[in-house]
């Protein structure tokens, strides 16, 4: 939906800014691939002398080159209308214009035909530009307008004639609406003349376009032209869930897209045996909870037991049914529903780049602990016993006598010297006096420490 001179550049858009009168006609609605155009036509066929212009929101007519005019796909063209003139553009020309009349069950008949006067001037063109920027502000007001006359309807659009002598305004109600008064107060308020017509939901959203919940353009709006019934039948046959909110389209109608597959869905439910028939056993009779119809199965519960169902395929159940009809019984569902048993243990293998599922089962050690371990150095009442060379000295961390006046100047601790952990040769053990280890564990005593700090200071007094 975009030509050569709307393409991107350098990743932002650059546009033809021609708003829908792009020369290409690449960026318009509906729009008709000529895949004739580089094909002469057989020595003595006149081409065809009808043309397609479109108008404002894909809206297009056929009209008759009475005058053999050289036209082409992109002119601006001056056509008939039943009051004046209107300025459209070329979309098609040539063979496929007879195609797409026939489709669309327009007689060729050059009578009654509307005709083409020329090429639209500059003159036209300024009229015609004019007279399509003061379409939004009217559209503004006349909503308006239909509020304080408390009108159940709503305008959708306006679109005024090439020559801006008449104003076309499109709305949709859902009853009949008696405008008489309203197109008085339009006639006095915008000069000109008025013409009301009114259009369905689906065709309102075909002229003003949108994006769809698919993410595209909306089908009314680039492509499809007519507008079949669909029913929420469309939506049962393909098992999706019955939400109005997600089945309706922007118009409020069910989506279009709701066909485009429904004749494939019925063909493979032909296979399938009907919801409501019962499968008789010597159990008890089974009857249909679920089908799936991509993969071909049926899941089917007891009665009574309707927590537990049984998966088995179409062929399976049919088979059942013929069974039934010869009033015979199977012995039960479970035997069919051993074949169709799935292994739901998965294997996962090591892919690149793939993380380890095992990677959260041993909790990590806290690093902040052992980083202050290390800081801290061996607790109170421990020998350092490991490989460092040096002992760091030792303060005094003792905690002071809570009953003690805290005004009062507090002792100094003892520093002992520094000690070095040589290590020992061979052979060369020494004696260690065992009351050395008892003058150290009496120092470690609290009880110690607040008795000689207590007396240290009794002495300054």
């Amino acid at each position: 939906m975009a030509c050569a001179s709307c393409s991107t550049k350098d990743g932002s858009p650059k546009g033809c800014k021609n708003n829908g009168t792009c020369g290409t006609d690449s960026c318009n609605k509906l729009t008709v691939f000529d895949w004739l155009s580089n094909m002469s036509l057989p020595g003595g066929e006149a081409p065809f002398s009808w043309v397609e212009v479109r108008y404002k929101n894909g809206r297009k007519e056929y009209y008759n080159n009475t005058e053999n005019l050289t036209l082409s796909i992109g002119d601006i063209v001056a056509t008939q209308a039943k009051a004046g003139h209107d300025i459209g553009m070329v979309t098609l020309t040539g063979e496929l214009v007879r195609v797409q009349m026939k489709r669309k069950n327009i007689p060729v008949n050059a009578e009654e035909g509307l005709k083409i006067y020329r090429k639209a001037s500059q003159k036209d063109i300024d009229i015609w530009q004019t007279a399509r920027e003061r379409e939004e502000a009217m559209k503004v007001k006349a909503r308006q307008f239909a509020i304080d006359l408390k009108l159940q309807m709503k305008i959708s659009d306006i679109e005024f004639q090439g020559d801006a002598s008449k104003a076309t305004f499109y709305y949709t109600a859902e009853d009949r609406v008696d405008f008489r008064e309203l197109i008085k107060v339009f006639a006095r308020e915008f000069r000109t003349r008025i013409e009301m017509k009114q259009v369905g939901f689906r065709q309102e959203a075909a002229r003003l376009g949108g994006i769809g919940s698919c993410g595209r353009e909306l089908c009314c709006s680039t492509w499809l032209t007519d507008f079949r019934s669909v029913s929420t039948s469309a939506a049962r046959y393909q098992q999706l869930s019955l939400n109005p909110q997600k089945l309706a389209g922007q118009c409020g109608k069910l989506k279009c897209c709701l066909n485009y597959e429904l004749d494939t869905y019925l063909d493979a439910l032909k296979s399938f045996p009907k919801s409501d028939v019962k499968l008789y056993t010597e159990k008890g009779t089974a009857v249909c909870q679920k089908t799936d119809i991509f993969k071909g199965h049926m899941w089917f519960a007891y009665e009574g037991e309707w927590m537990n169902w049984h998966k088995i395929t179409t062929e399976q159940a049919n088979e059942i049914i013929a069974i039934n009809k010869k009033k015979e019984k199977i012995t039960s569902l479970e035997e069919y529903a051993l074949d169709l048993v799935e292994d739901t243990k998965t294997e996962f293998e090591n892919v690149v780049g793939q993380d380890s599922l095992t990677r959260f089962d041993n909790p990590k050690p806290n690093k902040k602990r052992r980083n202050n371990r290390r800081k801290k150095g061996p607790a109170q009442g421990q020998k350092n016993t490991g490989g460092d060379t040096k002992s760091t000295p030792r303060k005094n961390t003792q905690p002071a006598n809570k009953n003690t006046d805290p005004n009062k100047p507090k002792a100094k601790p003892k520093q002992r010297p520094n000690r070095s952990n040589k290590p020992k040769a061979e052979g060369d053990v020494k004696k260690q006096n065992p009351n050395q280890n008892r003058n150290r564990n009496q120092r470690r005593k609290p009880g110690n420490n607040q008795n000689k700090s207590q007396n240290s200071k009794n002495a300054e007094k």
